[in-house]
């Protein structure tokens, strides 16, 4: 991964705790002790949050917007 790509990503990951709905889901992963809960909806893998399969980005607009300038 390029250091742009290595940054974003830690960026979600730190954007986590900013997210309630995210830290709810964390908690009871954590909870239950597995990574992955509800039948794969969601998952941690490489401490990154995954919904469906895909990297669940925190309500975190600046990180939004520059994800998306990232894809122009």
């Amino acid at each position: 991964m390029e250091g742009l790509e290595v940054d974003i990503l830690e960026r979600i990951k730190n954007a986590r705790s900013k997210d309630e709905k995210v830290l709810r889901v964390v908690e009871e992963i954590k909870k239950a002790g597995v990574k992955i809960l509800w039948e794969e909806e969601w998952q941690i893998k490489e401490d990154l949050v995954l919904k469906e399969g895909k990297v669940y980005v925190p309500k975190d607009g600046e990180l939004k917007m520059k994800i998306i300038q990232l894809l122009l």
